[in-house]
């Protein structure tokens, strides 16, 4: 009895773990696609869980860094949902591939969808160009359910310390990946020996099948042979006997 009531204790004290630790992670997050390399481009997606069970969420505002802003974004487009992309000017303006950018996005908004209790939905941009002189940039997002309550998930958390109660949406840079050109032309090689590849084996195939066309019409010709053989035999014989 008693190790009944202490294995029913422990499991109630497990769940209940497993609930806060649920509760304390269900919060607007960033990942990218692969990896978010420096200097380069990538594809993110914000992760936005409904942690209400009597209301929907129906807005997210995704607020960009100022020190390190991003010229080029691109949102994927979320069935239901509408897209506003606002850009502001910029105190210092940027140089990417040769050009003075001198606006870039500041904050981008989804509106008229529904995210239900017990969901989530993912939100797709493709941005760049990200920063060489960072290891994270931090988002600053902003939910709001359809009860009106608002809620803002913008503490940056900081290294070493708890995370705060409503952290910010944070994206991990790795290092900067190989040169482009340099891999584009791997592919190009890589490419170029697929069809030399194939080439081949499509040589080897047609000779192949020559070949098995050839013994099939010498076999058939050799039993052609045999059976003028058998015949002109079998004449021969009746020949004699008469």
């Amino acid at each position: 009895m008693n190790v009944s009531r202490i294995a029913l204790a422990g499991g109630v004290a497990a769940s209940t773990v497993l609930l806060l630790a649920g509760t304390a992670s269900a919060h607007v997050s960033v990942q990218p696609q692969g990896e978010a390399a420096k200097g380069g481009y990538a594809v993110i997606n914000f992760k936005v869980p409904n942690e209400r069970d009597d209301a929907s969420t129906t807005k997210l505002e995704v607020n960009f860094p100022t020190d390190h802003p991003l010229a080029s974004v691109m949102p994927q487009p979320v069935p239901g949902w509408d897209i506003k992309v606002t850009t502001s000017k910029l105190a210092k303006p940027l140089q990417m591939h040769g050009k003075t950018i001198n606006e870039a996005v500041s904050k981008v908004t989804w509106t008229g969808g529904k995210i239900e209790p017990g969901r989530f939905q993912q939100f797709p941009l493709s941005v760049g160009q990200l920063p060489e002189d960072a290891d994270q940039l931090v988002f600053k997002a902003i939910q709001t359910y359809s009860n009106k309550e608002v809620v803002r998930w913008i503490e940056e958390p900081k290294e070493g310390a708890d995370e705060p109660e409503s952290p910010a949406p944070v994206l991990k840079l790795t290092a900067a990946a190989d040169d482009a050109h340099g891999a584009a032309g791997a592919d190009s090689k890589s490419s170029d020996s697929a069809e030399k590849s194939g080439e081949t084996t499509t040589a080897s195939a047609s000779s192949s099948d020559s070949e098995d066309n050839t013994a099939r019409v010498l076999g058939i010709v050799g039993i052609v042979i045999g059976v003028a053989g058998v015949a002109f035999g079998v004449l021969a014989g009746r020949r004699r006997t008469t």
